[in-house]
């Protein structure tokens, strides 16, 4: 139901199944990494309370990424940090995934509508390196 994906040592994504449902708060995410992602689970009447958040200095080298997808079929392709096409994953409604290192590529299989939630602000072209990707006949799906 959570998959961690690596590439040797180095954290690629988290996919939370859509048939995730323990009680409590699960983070699946290590307390260093600069995009956090938990999910949680609470009865009827739980307070959580009150609270702001403080201002705190963080250094952000690279974006990560969630996305919660809504509807649909994606795929996702990852890639190294040298662009060597790894391996797939196919998400459909109520998956999250967690981008955190690495390259990925997309293709919609069935129409679909996800949210992303990523760090900012926004570099414009600074942001990304685009490369061409893996040919459908390479693709390897897992999972």
């Amino acid at each position: 139901m959570i998959e961690t994906l690596k590439n040797g040592d180095q954290l690629l994504a988290v996919i939370v199944s859509r048939k995730f449902a323990e009680p409590g708060i699960h983070f699946f995410t290590p307390n260093d990494l600069s995009q956090q992602l938990a999910y949680m689970r609470h009865p009827t009447g739980k307070v959580i309370e009150p609270h702001v958040h403080n201002a705190v200095s963080r250094n952000v080298q690279y974006t990560q990424e969630v996305l919660f997808i809504k509807r649909g079929r994606l795929r996702v392709d990852f890639y190294d940090n040298e662009q060597t096409y790894l391996e797939s994953r196919v998400l459909e409604a109520g998956d999250v995934i967690l981008l955190a290192t690495g390259g990925h590529g997309f293709e919609v299989l069935e129409e679909v509508e996800m949210v992303e939630v990523k760090q900012g602000p926004y570099a414009g072209d600074q942001d990304k390196t685009r490369f061409t990707g893996v040919s459908a006949d390479q693709v390897t799906i897992k999972g």
